[in-house]
């Protein structure tokens, strides 16, 4: 059996580059930036009071809704474009008898 890369035969392994690794931190750091945001968002700041100074830096409730629901339609979007696009691009031409 062959394998399909051939660094794998002579016993080498692939290891990610120093930009891949930036890239895939910046990723991680963003995410968990962006999931404080939306916890503080969506669990503290119901509980403080509505003329705290704090509430400058968020956006109103009703988007905390909102905005993960655009972003979910986005994805489902894209997941369904991608899988009509393999679809189409693998498609078998119809044999006429």
């Amino acid at each position: 059996m062959e394998s399909t890369w051939p660094l794998e035969d002579e016993g080498l392994k692939i290891m990610a580059t120093g930009v891949d690794q930036a890239v895939g931190m910046s990723l991680v750091v963003f995410s968990l930036l962006l999931f404080s945001y939306y916890s503080v968002w969506v669990i503290v700041l119901p509980f403080v009071s509505d003329d705290h100074a704090v509430h400058k830096y968020f956006l109103p409730r009703e988007f905390s809704v909102i905005l993960p629901g655009l972003a979910a339609l986005l994805l489902l979007i894209c997941i369904g474009a991608f899988t009509a696009f393999i679809m189409w691009k693998n498609r078998q031409p119809k044999k006429v008898d």
